[in-house]
């Protein structure tokens, strides 16, 4: 039975993704059938699983960071972030190719969405670009592969839903996402110079330490959030979940006081816009946790674990064959959804191995931030796509370079775990 389960949860899957359908619908539609017609247990479990999925506090810190992030782009942070990088890196060859990386850096320590950096980012920049005459293809390239580090670079979504899952420190693993990604942000903008020297793309104007100096100012208020979290967190003051709220509240503040960008008319826009993006989340992450269980139940996971044992007992070996896994899993599911049906699975035999919890959560993520920009599934992809009108084709052939060098970082980070560690333990934590 559970082998007829199996293979029936895994068709109706893909039957129902290859229509065309969300995630979060293909996972809850096959999920529920499969407990219907294979499973003896009433269906109410199914609403039983979804909810006691999401019911706890540390989830708390989603709807908040969530909030957090739309308060940022709507009170003029994206426009100050972007002067600032352009003030940085503009004058170099490929100047706001270079922008982009930068600057989506910058954003992904406000928003925790890979989506909401790639969309903020790509609405300030594509058009930009095309009048200075980078091809459209090349800048939506650019931004998608820029909006990986959303979640990545905390505060992170999906590192709170691996914190939650593993039952893992959540700012250790904040502080864990720093160096992997700055290194992926560092990876893009030398890709992205490469290529403008390759092209004869140009710089915007001259580099100056006023300039600099003078986009700073203007932008320290949002750079101060990440501060202000993580310092929060790891000087006690509060926990991940308040310091999400916190953000919230002080997003909302820098928006409306201090840039006066963000008007009082539009705060209920902000609220739904954040409303609609954490409910999607939340609803993929509870029928995820039910497609897991059922996996659960047909004892996949222990399958899975003797399988990796069998294969070897060598801790970087098994990074690579679960980087493999991960990146293939990353072309059709979300980074939330996949964390929560691996995490249970994957996590044990890297405790096993003796593999740090920490570390091989953020390598987790890192994997599945480059999912992002890999089809069918990759959320960036489809982003940029709607605010470019560009076909998902067009534009793989020119995120390729990007693509290789994100794989390159995830090697190094692989090899080298200390770059994950340094930060974590530096605090006293991992």
């Amino acid at each position: 039975m559970t082998d007829l389960t199996l293979w029936l949860l895994l068709f109706f899957f893909l039957t129902i993704l290859l229509t065309g359908a969300p995630i979060g619908a293909a996972l809850g539609l096959s999920s529920a059938i499969v407990v219907y017609a294979t499973m003896n247990v009433p269906l109410v479990v199914v609403a039983q699983r979804m909810f006691t999925s999401i019911d706890s506090f540390s989830f708390m810190a989603v709807p908040f960071f969530m909030l957090a992030g739309s308060f940022m782009s709507s009170g003029g942070v994206t426009k100050r972030l972007v002067d600032f990088a352009n003030a940085l890196v503009g004058a170099l060859a490929g100047g706001l190719a270079l922008v982009v990386a930068v600057a989506g850096m910058f954003f992904a320590a406000l928003s925790g969405s890979s989506a909401a950096t790639t969309a903020a980012i790509g609405v300030a920049m594509i058009d930009e670009m095309e009048k200075r005459g980078y091809p459209k293809s090349f800048a939506a390239a650019v931004v998608a592969t820029g909006g990986t580090v959303g979640i990545v670079i905390p505060p992170s979504v999906t590192m709170v839903v691996y914190g939650v899952i593993a039952g893992t420190s959540i700012g250790d693993l904040f502080m864990g996402g720093f160096a992997p990604g700055i290194l992926m942000g560092g990876a893009t903008c030398l890709v992205s110079w490469l290529i403008a020297r390759k092209r004869g793309y140009k710089g915007e104007g001259k580099a100056s330490l006023a300039r600099i100096i003078r986009t700073f100012k203007d932008c320290i208020w949002a750079l101060l959030m990440p501060v202000i979290i993580l310092g929060g967190i790891y000087g006690g003051i509060f926990t991940p979940t308040e310091a999400s709220a916190v953000a919230a509240v002080y997003g909302a503040f820098i928006g409306l006081f201090v840039y006066k960008d963000l008007k009082w008319k539009e705060i209920p826009k902000v609220l739904l816009s954040a409303a609609t993006s954490t409910t999607m989340i939340m609803y993929v992450v509870g029928a995820a946790n039910l497609f897991g269980w059922i996996l659960t139940n047909a004892q996949v996971p222990h399958k899975i674990a003797a399988g990796f044992i069998a294969l070897t007992d060598s801790p970087f070996i098994f990074l690579m064959l679960v980087n493999v896994l991960l990146l293939f899993i990353g072309c059709l599911l979300n980074a939330s959804a996949a964390v929560v049906i691996l995490t249970p699975i994957l996590l044990p035999v890297a405790l096993q191995l003796g593999i740090d919890p920490v570390f091989f959560g953020v390598l987790m993520v890192v994997n599945l931030a480059i999912g992002c920009i890999t089809p069918p599934v990759g959320l960036d992809l489809f982003v940029v796509s709607s605010i470019t009108k560009i076909s998902i084709d067009r534009i793989m052939k020119d995120i390729t370079p990007y693509l290789v060098a994100l794989l390159v970082v995830l090697v190094i980070l692989t090899w080298l775990p200390g770059i994950i560690l340094f930060l974590p333990r530096l605090l006293g934590g991992a």
